[in-house]
C-alpha cells in the first residue's frame, strides 16, 4: 500500500459510515453592523471609505455626473497613456479621455495570447460586484463593467468604480449578494506582499496602485 493510500485510509476511517452528512454549522455570528459601528447609510459609505483607504489605496467620492471628469483627471495624473477596459464598460465613464489610448478587452485566440495582450498596459479600469464597509474589500465577479480575472491582475493600475448602493456593512451581506459560481476576485487594496523580515512591498504579483471612486447616485 503507498503512502496515499494509507493517508486515504486514514482519512475514510476517521470520516467513518456517516460519511457525506451534511454538518451543523453555526451560523450566529454577526452579519449587520450594528447601529453603534454605523447608525446610518451614510455612515456604512463612510466607513468603507475609511477601511479601504487603510489598505493604502486612494479613494474619492464622487457624483455621477462628475465620474467620467474624475476618471479622466485620474489617469492623467497616473501618467497612464495606455488602458484597457472591460468591454461592456459603460462608454459614458470613459467619455473624458485625453491623450490616453483606451482600449476594450475583447475575447483573444487562447488563453496564453489574452493574457499576454495585457503586457505593457499602464492600467485597468472596471467597476464591482459589491464593496465591503467592515473590511474595506472590494469584489468582483466577472459581471458587467468587470471583465475577466486577469484585467486586474496585470496591468500595474487598477482603477475601482463602486456606485454607494453596491456597498454593504459586512462579508456576510456580501457574500449573501454573490454567486459562488462565479469567479470571485476580492480586493483589499494595492497588491502586496511581505518577506519574513516583514518588509512589505507593493505590486509584485498585480496592481501597486488602486484608486476607488465611489460614486454617490
Amino acid at each position: 500500500m503507498s503512502s496515499r493510500e494509507t493517508v486515504l485510509g486514514r482519512v475514510r476511517e476517521a470520516l467513518g459510515p456517516a460519511r457525506g452528512t451534511r454538518v451543523p454549522v453555526p451560523r450566529d455570528y454577526r452579519r449587520r453592523l450594528s447601529g453603534r459601528q454605523a447608525p446610518t447609510r451614510a455612515d456604512v459609505v463612510a466607513l468603507f471609505s475609511e477601511r479601504v483607504a487603510e489598505h493604502r489605496a486612494s479613494v474619492r467620492h464622487v457624483s455621477a455626473d462628475e465620474l467620467a471628469t474624475a476618471i479622466a483627471a485620474a489617469l492623467w495624473g497616473r501618467e497612464a497613456g495606455r488602458i484597457i477596459a472591460p468591454a461592456d464598460l459603460p462608454f459614458g465613464w470613459l467619455a473624458g479621455l485625453e491623450g490616453v489610448a483606451a482600449q476594450a478587452d475583447l475575447p483573444a485566440a487562447d488563453r496564453v495570447q489574452a493574457v499576454r495582450g495585457l503586457d505593457g498596459l499602464d492600467g485597468v479600469v472596471t467597476g464591482c460586484a459589491v464593496a465591503i464597509a467592515q473590511t474595506g474589500t472590494i469584489v468582483l465577479d466577472g459581471g458587467r463593467a468587470q471583465g475577466r480575472r486577469a484585467l486586474t491582475l496585470v496591468p500595474p493600475y487598477h482603477l475601482c468604480v463602486v456606485h454607494a448602493d453596491q456597498i454593504v456593512g459586512t462579508v456576510p451581506e456580501a457574500v449573501a449578494r454573490l454567486d459562488p459560481a462565479r469567479p470571485l476576485t476580492w480586493i483589499g487594496g494595492p497588491s502586496t506582499t511581505t518577506d519574513i523580515e516583514l518588509e512589505r512591498t507593493e505590486g509584485v504579483y498585480g496592481p501597486a496602485v488602486l484608486d476607488v471612486f465611489v460614486v454617490e447616485d
